[in-house]
């Protein structure tokens, strides 16, 4: 068997994947906010949704990012080894193999901690309107529409609304989304929801 072949093929294979999986890879990268669910009947218990990096999804220790370096750093060592020293075929093919394993734990841990470091998997729920604290910034008339900024997945947003019960809300009054129609937040003030409902105990408004 022709070992410098082996170990150059090795590189040349694992260098290509490389290349081809930090080119075709995509990345996402997440953010404190405060939801409150609404139950049918408009009872209102808080929940703080906090994502700090600590739900990041699980990635298995062989993967085609660290088989593949594992090929590229053996063949590396490998065929430099065969090349340039002296050392018999068993103690290079020990080497080699000790060196792809160091590279494939080099880029499963680049991988783990820094990349994906502050992943996390999307919950639907931290994207949906019904339940948010919000402030009307915009008064809204009787009958009519005004506007309210609210915090959601970390970033101030403004929209429409309206007064559930048609009701006029000056603004900065603080209010919860019931629901979302058409680009249309229907709320109510939040004294009314707390008044309801015992179990609040903190709240979050811009």
């Amino acid at each position: 068997m022709n070992w410098p072949m082996v170990y150059i093929l090795c590189f040349l294979v694992g260098l290509m994947l490389s290349v081809v999986t930090f080119l075709g890879g995509s990345l996402r990268l997440p953010h404190p906010h405060f939801h409150l669910h609404l139950s049918h009947g408009h009872a209102v218990t808080p929940r703080a949704s906090v994502r700090l990096g600590t739900n990041r999804p699980d990635i298995p220790h062989v993967n085609f990012a660290t088989v593949t370096a594992f090929l590229t750093w053996f063949g590396a060592a490998g065929y430099l080894l065969s090349q340039f020293s002296s050392l018999v075929t068993a103690v290079i093919l020990l080497i080699a193999i000790a060196a792809g394993f160091a590279g494939a734990a080099i880029i499963f841990w680049f991988v783990a901690k820094i990349l994906l470091g502050h992943e996390h998997e999307l919950d639907p729920f931290d994207y949906d309107r019904v339940g948010l604290l919000a402030r009307v910034v915009s008064s809204i008339r009787a009958g009519g529409t005004g506007e309210i900024i609210f915090s959601q997945a970390g970033t101030r947003q403004t929209c429409g609304a309206r007064a559930e019960n048609g009701e006029a809300l000056a603004r900065g009054t603080e209010v919860v989304i019931l629901r979302y129609e058409h680009g249309i937040a229907y709320v109510r003030r939040w004294e009314e929801m707390a008044a309801g409902n015992e179990h609040i105990s903190s709240k979050q408004v811009l």
